[in-house]
């Protein structure tokens, strides 16, 4: 990437970010100066309720940025699976019926593969606008890792930009911040000396990643 296209991307990162805490944090915002204000009992109880699930939706949301865009400071060469699986649990949890099912073999994955996931992870609840059933596999084996990430349910919503995106052959002009994350994870993997692949139809999405292990995992 030349590096305008790196301020570019950044850029659009930072914009989608933003776009994803505002809706919580205003809530946060809107909920202590109605507190401010009131004085019946059981008013003021209800907004100190929604206020804790605005401040729990914020930080669930920060706790998946720093994973899924973040350098994940703290973890070395490799995450633990629970870290993961407690943020995609969070964001499954934050409104649509979501059936969220795990089959991921260890107790760590590589940094960049934790990405990978998280990141398609988001892609596939995205397009389950109507609710469904997230299936999230990952195992490592013959040196490489390998991701799944498969979305079922009555409506599958996906922009094909999105897939040309993590698939690094987006055309100039389609990359936005709806596309910066899919972008982004193509580099990740394409760094890493792996790819990205996907499949859709009307009620399934398929989001899938091959990673080589860091060679300080292999053993």
């Amino acid at each position: 990437m030349t590096t305008k296209s790196q301020i570019e991307l950044a850029s659009l990162l930072c914009s989608r970010l933003c776009h994803d805490l505002l809706s919580p944090v205003g809530a946060l915002s809107n909920g202590l100066e109605l507190l401010a204000d009131e004085t019946d009992p059981a008013m003021r109880d209800r907004c100190v309720e929604l206020l804790e699930q605005s401040a729990k939706t914020s930080a669930d949301k920060l706790k998946f940025f720093r994973l899924a865009f973040g350098a994940a400071g703290g973890f070395g060469e490799a995450v633990p699976v629970e870290e993961a699986q407690v943020v995609i649990e969070a964001l499954a949890s934050d409104g649509k019926p979501i059936d969220l099912k795990w089959a991921i073999e260890g107790s760590s994955l590589p940094k960049p593969a934790v990405k990978v996931m998280l990141n398609l992870a988001h892609i596939a609840l995205d397009a389950l606008i109507r609710g469904g059933r997230l299936d999230i596999g990952a195992e490592m084996r013959d040196s490489k890792v390998e991701i799944v990430v498969r979305a079922s349910g009555d409506r599958i919503a996906f922009d094909e930009t999105i897939g040309k995106a993590l698939q690094g052959e987006l055309a100039a002009g389609e990359l936005s911040s709806r596309t910066a994350a899919a972008h982004m994870i193509a580099l990740v993997a394409e760094d890493a000396g792996g790819g990205l692949q996907y499949k859709a139809d009307e009620g399934t999405l398929v989001l899938g990643a091959v990673l080589p292990q860091p060679a300080g995992m292999i053993g």
